[in-house]
């Protein structure tokens, strides 16, 4: 008796420790009033990723993302190569997830999909620039694209 007792009070404790556990995992992103300026610029800006070795390009028409990149983006060298190849795979997955997804997610953000083959080396700069761009979508649209926080620093 006493142990069918302390059983469904320890499943009780278990339960309750894995739901404060799942709703403690989702941090606010603090934008600064230099980023919003940022995200709040009318000024059409329009970037290209590419890599001419590799005939690869991406054209980025998103307002203000360049300005971003220039301003509030980590520089170039701070992230590795393969930390960014690593994140721009998950944030790739859950995009094209997304596009594939209009009724779900809003079909005016997520418009292409993005064909990114892990098995292709797109060098240093396409690799930061995509994945800073999917920082600076994650943090103006408040979304999230992976596990972690969309975070600068």
């Amino acid at each position: 008796m006493k142990f069918k007792i302390l059983i469904k009070i320890f499943t009780g404790l278990v339960l309750i420790l894995f739901i404060v556990q799942c709703s403690g995992s989702k941090k606010v992103v603090d934008i600064s009033e230099e980023e919003k300026e940022v995200f709040n610029q009318q000024d059409k800006d329009t970037i290209s990723i590419k890599n001419d070795s590799l005939e690869y390009e991406i054209i980025i028409l998103e307002i203000g993302f360049n300005t971003w990149l220039q301003s509030i983006a980590q520089p170039r060298g701070y992230y590795t190569q393969e930390f960014m190849e690593n994140r721009n795979r998950i944030f790739v997955i859950n995009w094209n997830q997304r596009v594939q997804q209009p009724l779900k997610y809003d079909p005016n953000i997520y418009q292409l999909q993005i064909f990114y083959d892990p098995n292709i080396d797109y060098g240093y700069e396409v690799n930061y620039q995509l994945y800073n761009f999917f920082i600076y979508f994650q943090r103006k649209y408040k979304q999230r694209l992976g596990p972690f926080a969309p975070r600068i620093k």
